[in-house]
């Protein structure tokens, strides 16, 4: 409030004039530090994908609240903190507080340092977002510090895991959703090599048992991990999200990546690969073909179960049948690439040279194919079959 008068005499700087008369009002000044755009969407963006936003600031209660109820963190008096509340209590009682409220107020330096730890005690993953020289302990002692670029200090900076150049809340939500495509794009790649990869040695497995000529050779199975399979799983890498990466529950800190979706996924792709590989090359030999026919008839085989199975491989929830091929132009053309190299080295001399190949008829071609979409059938039942399970356990 402003007020202008004149005063007798000198004024003492501690004083103030007890008669309003002597002061005319002139008026209110009111300032306020907006929020920025999107901010308030970021927040329920966080909330939506289970991550819980808390604001931890010096100002006064009352401007903490104000602030709060714009962002949807608090609406009434009484969800604010203060730091003289959190001076006053015990280690248990600031566990309950940090997993409960969502806004601190008055908060000093040190405390905001005590907030960080105790949530990382209850088993929280956190971050922690800061400018100032003051932030820095928090930011060190947090599982990720992030460091405002343009307005931070250099202490901040340094203290930081990660800097965000344009100091918007919404670029750290944005990178949650990245970070999770990536991750999945890691699960993905993983489990396209360690099951085919797998499907290989039962394959080669289930010859040796039954006592058969060995079904590949060296630089067949070389060609198949390193050409074939290698140009699609750095395609698989560059798979878009699925559009819900932001909907899930984040995953359990202590989840490794062979989870158990992957170890039956795995184990389920090997098994139909490598059996229904060994059936075919079984077969050909009972049938009269020679070893070498065979061999490249399986060898074929695979590189159509490689083709398929990539398709299974582009989420781990979602038929593969919802995913349109063409929402990622990187996958299609890695998958068309490696097929159409291993044709042209059917029939191109030096290729069928160093791999014993050589070209089929189309009723082989066929044949072959229809029994690639084995792997794809097996991998549809296993997610219904997920799904079902997932859901009752839900319920239950």
């Amino acid at each position: 409030a402003l007020a202008q008068g004149t005063l007798p005499g000198a004024l003492d700087p501690g004083q103030v004039p007890r008669e309003p008369s002597q002061l005319n009002f002139l008026g209110f000044v009111g300032m306020i530090d907006p929020l920025r755009q999107g901010v308030r969407a970021a927040v329920s963006a966080c909330g939506e994908a289970g991550v819980e936003a808390c604001m931890i600031t010096g100002d006064h209660p009352v401007t903490a609240l104000a602030i709060s109820r714009d962002l949807g963190l608090a609406s009434e008096p009484h969800q604010v903190i203060t730091g003289s509340e959190l001076a006053k209590m015990s280690p248990q009682e600031l566990g309950h507080a940090v997993t409960t409220a969502r806004v601190f107020a008055r908060v000093a330096p040190h405390q905001k340092l005590e907030l960080v730890n105790a949530a990382r005690r209850v088993g929280h993953f956190v971050a922690v977002t800061g400018d100032g020289v003051n932030d820095a302990p928090a930011l060190r002692a947090a599982n990720i510090g992030v460091a405002m670029g343009e307005s931070g200090t250099d202490v901040a900076r340094e203290s930081a895991e990660l800097v965000i150049s344009d100091d918007n809340f919404s670029t750290i939500v944005a990178g949650i959703e990245e970070g999770r495509v990536a991750y999945d794009n890691v699960r993905k790649v993983i489990y396209l090599l360690i099951s085919t990869g797998a499907a290989e040695v039962v394959l080669v497995g289930l010859a040796l048992v039954a006592g058969l000529p060995l079904p590949l050779l060296a630089v067949q199975l070389l060609w198949l991990n390193l050409v074939t399979n290698g140009i699609q799983d750095v395609a698989l890498a560059f798979e878009p999200s699925e559009g819900d990466v932001l909907g899930r529950e984040p995953r359990p800190t202590t989840e490794r990546i062979f989870n158990r979706l992957m170890i039956e996924r795995t184990i389920v792709a090997a098994l139909v690969m490598g059996v229904v590989g060994f059936g075919a090359f079984w077969w050909m030999l009972r049938a009269g073909w020679t070893e070498a026919a065979a061999r490249n008839a399986l060898l074929l085989l695979m590189v159509l179960f490689e083709n398929v199975h990539i398709g299974n491989c582009r989420s781990e929830t979602k038929s593969a049948l919802r995913l349109s091929p063409f929402r990622s132009p990187i996958l299609l053309g890695g998958a068309l690439i490696a097929f159409l190299l291993h044709v042209g080295t059917m029939f191109l001399p030096l290729g069928q040279e160093i791999l014993h190949v050589e070209p089929v008829d189309l009723a082989t071609f066929v044949s072959l194919w229809a029994l690639a979409l084995s792997v794809f059938v097996a991998m549809e039942l296993h997610k219904l079959s997920w799904d079902i399970r997932m859901g009752r356990r839900t319920m239950s």
